[in-house]
């Protein structure tokens, strides 16, 4: 009968600990459970492991060559664990990642570089996607990580199994056409015709927000969700709108003037991935982490 490994151990806990006793509550078990073991051992090596004096137990030449045995195999099994460890923790695979396009240009964009610079094994899929379809495909483990967006007085736990990366912090900013008066603070815009949002969006909560800040019903035209549209409307002269700073960085359309004021809040991007037993992966976090710092690195006019 082959000798079950598993019993080594028994008699490694007895030659460590220096008895049957000490062994047993070393092992959380009852001494006989621990002498079961033992006499099996004995039994299928057919050898003697262990001399049993009245001052105790020591191991006989055939015990101890089988106590190191196991002290062989325990340190394989050691370094087979760090072995196993590096090897999920290699940095390699792709990433699938769902966003919009502000966030894609000044936080994802950025980070092909300097992943390619430090993990030259991971490949990044990002994918253009509204909110609703981005977290359907992120709960069914298509996307891994999916960046969204929040107004300041919007934020809510992440749903259980999932955890949230904050990004970035952004202020809104009102713009308005070049012929509107530049607007000193809110009250100069509490008149104004605002473009409207599409209702789901950060930028329909922030107005919402505004208009209970005003004590007024905002007057609203027109409907967009691409903030070049919105850029497109006001410089048409079609209204004005608020949006993050993120949407007016570089150089905007003529006709159009970007004004910061203060009580319009901010934006805040954050970074959900699913958080279980064994995720997310350390690729994942490493893209997220390559995320943050890229955002980090984003200097707001």
């Amino acid at each position: 009968m082959a000798t079950d490994p598993r019993r080594l151990g028994f008699l490694l806990a007895v030659h460590r600990s220096g008895g049957v006793l000490a062994a047993a509550d070393l092992l959380h078990l009852t001494p006989s459970a621990v002498s079961q073991q033992i006499a099996r051992l004995e039994a299928e090596e057919k050898v003697q492991v262990l001399d049993r004096g009245p001052r105790g137990v020591t191991l006989t030449p055939a015990g101890r060559i089988l106590a190191e045995a196991a002290e062989r195999i325990e340190s394989e099994m050691v370094e087979a664990r760090k072995a196993i460890v590096a090897m999920s923790e290699e940095m390699t695979g792709t990433v699938s990642v769902g966003s919009f396009q502000t966030a894609i240009r000044a936080v994802v964009g950025p980070t092909f570089a300097s992943l390619e610079s430090r993990y030259p094994g991971v490949e990044l899929d990002v994918q253009e996607l509204e909110p609703a379809e981005a977290l359907r495909l992120l709960r069914s483990g298509d996307l891994d990580v999916v960046l969204l967006e929040r107004d300041e007085d919007a934020d809510s736990p992440a749903p259980r199994g999932m955890r949230e990366v904050p990004l970035l912090d952004e202020p809104w900013r009102v713009v308005v056409p070049a012929t509107f008066p530049t607007p000193a603070r809110l009250d100069d815009v509490s008149d104004a015709v605002w473009l409207g949002p599409e209702p789901s969006t950060a930028a329909a909560r922030a107005l919402r927000r505004l208009s209970r800040t005003l004590g007024t019903t905002l007057r609203t035209r027109h409907s967009y969700y691409d903030f070049d549209v919105a850029l497109a409307l006001v410089a048409a002269g079609q209204g004005v709108a608020m949006l993050p700073a993120l949407a007016v960085q570089g150089e905007m359309p003529d006709g159009v003037t970007v004004v910061p004021l203060p009580g319009l809040g901010s934006r805040r991007l954050v970074a959900r991935h699913r958080a279980t037993r064994h995720e997310p992966r350390p690729v994942v976090n490493a893209v997220i982490d390559e995320m943050v710092a890229a955002a980090a690195a984003i200097e707001l006019g």
